[in-house]
């Protein structure tokens, strides 16, 4: 499985209104509602602070990577949000988070998550790739930065 293939500019956002994790949390969820990926985006809001409560996923690196699988996920997707300013989201190495990025799926799925999160995390370690997604000024550039390294 491919991110660029979970990914849709529907479900990107650069500029962030958020100021703090449950917002930025709700307003990620609301671009995959609006990318017409959610059942419910009440059920799958109940999956990710479910799961925020269990540890962060503010994995440090300015990077934060909410998830949930839950019966209102259509499929797997995934929704794309950056802060320039940063937010507070209980990260690992105490810094603000200015990537975000919320894996979404089905209740069904096995561990479809995992596999999709450990790509993510596996591409995100590359101090090129944070840098290019920090200053990418269309959504497109944000698609092709993902593209290029997701092979």
């Amino acid at each position: 499985m491919r991110i660029i293939d979970l990914l849709d500019e529907r479900a990107i956002d650069l500029e962030l209104k958020s100021m703090t994790k449950a917002d930025v949390i709700r307003e990620l969820a609301g671009l995959l509602e609006k990318a017409e990926k959610l059942n419910s985006i009440e059920d799958f809001l109940e999956a990710v602070f479910k799961r925020e409560k269990h540890s962060t996923t503010g994995i440090g690196y300015s990077i934060a990577i909410p998830h949930g699988k839950s019966r209102g996920v259509k499929h797997p997707a995934i929704a794309f949000g950056r802060s320039l300013e940063g937010i507070d989201f209980d990260s690992l190495d105490g810094k603000k988070a200015k990537l975000f990025f919320m894996i979404g799926v089905p209740e069904e799925s096995h561990n479809e998550h995992l596999k999709v999160l450990s790509r993510l995390s596996r591409m995100l370690i590359h101090d090129d790739v944070r840098t290019e997604l920090m200053k990418a000024d269309s959504k497109k550039q944000v698609m092709e930065v993902i593209r290029k390294r997701d092979s």
